[in-house]
Parts: structure tokens; C-alpha cells; sequence
């Protein structure tokens, strides 16, 4: 079957951004995020702002995993090397499964961007209770090179060879 002839499925994706600063009518790493999710034709699960804290994060993430209906999230902010970046710390020890693959590539593509810059990166992946949670900086320009060049195929079930959205019905194997 080629790539035009499988149907496109929706997924329920959640938004969170790590901030300290951002608001609803600031936050547009959320937004840009959000515009793109619909425009491919996903549904915008449940979107979020909390403050760079590891408990806070876990605490959202946390009931995002245990939802059924959450199938991805992907956090914005809080993966740089500052006191206050702790998004990849809250993250990964949630995670069942690591992506190294998603942080390397994302760095790979980001150096072409902004060049040596892109190793204050800590853009971490993976897999929880069978979500999918992609963690990338906050900066709008980042969230559109995480979403456009790597993201938007691998959660599109007619991307070929392979993608992440047809391993979902798989992810909660025994």
C-alpha cells in the first residue's frame, strides 16, 4: 500500500510549556505547536503552562500518561543548561522506553539553524504507558524545526518506511 493510499489518523496530542515567564498571550512556542498540530489534522488534547519546577512537570505529564485518550505530549522549555532547566530531568525518569535517536537528529538538523549553539540542547524522547512525550526547547523557532522536520512525519501513519503512530497499538505489549 503506498504512502497516498493509507488513510490519515488523527491523534490527541497535549501541549505543555516550561516557563517561568509565559502566559497564555506570550507563550508562542505553545501556540506555534498548537497551529501546527491542527493544521496537519490532530487534535489538540489539552494544553498547559507550568513553572520550571521537576515536581510541577511530573505532575502534569504524570496524568497526561495515565489518560488513555493523551497518545502524545510534547513539552516546549526548560531544556537548556541553566539552574531553572529541568524539563529532561522531570521527563526522563518517567519514561519506559528512551528515543535517543529524536535528541541526536534534533541537535543534527538544529546545527544547520544556529549552528554549535544547538549543544545547549537537551531535546530528549520517549515513551511512557504507551504515550509518546517529545521534549524540545522553547524557543518558537526550535518548536518549529522539532514539529516540521521530525515530529509531523513520524506521528503521520502514512509516512513510510515506518513511523511512530503505527507502533502505537504496540507500545503497551507484554
Amino acid at each position: 500500500m503506498s504512502q497516498k493510499e493509507r488513510e490519515f489518523r488523527p491523534l490527541n496530542i497535549a501541549i505543555l510549556t516550561v516557563s517561568d515567564s509565559r502566559t497564555e498571550e506570550n507563550d508562542t512556542s505553545g501556540k506555534t505547536l498548537v497551529d501546527r498540530l491542527e493544521k496537519a489534522g490532530h487534535k489538540l488534547a489539552d494544553k498547559q503552562i507550568v513553572i520550571d519546577d521537576i515536581y510541577q512537570i511530573r505532575a502534569v505529564l504524570s496524568r497526561w500518561i495515565a489518560d488513555e485518550s493523551v497518545q502524545v505530549v510534547i513539552t516546549t522549555g526548560g531544556t537548556g543548561v541553566t539552574g531553572r532547566d529541568g524539563t529532561p530531568e522531570a521527563v526522563t525518569v518517567l519514561f519506559d522506553k528512551t528515543l535517543d535517536g529524536f535528541g541526536e537528529l534534533f541537535r543534527a538538523i538544529s546545527f544547520e539553524e544556529i549552528g554549535t549553539s544547538t549543544v545547549q540542547s537537551r531535546a530528549v524522547a520517549g515513551v511512557a504507558n504507551g504515550t509518546y512525550i517529545f521534549t524540545i526547547p522553547g524557543s518558537t523557532g526550535a518548536c518549529r524545526t522539532a514539529w516540521d522536520k521530525l515530529i509531523e512525519t513520524q506521528l503521520d501513519i502514512r509516512t513510510r518506511p515506518c513511523n511512530f503512530a503505527e507502533m502505537m497499538p504496540r507500545l503497551l505489549e507484554k
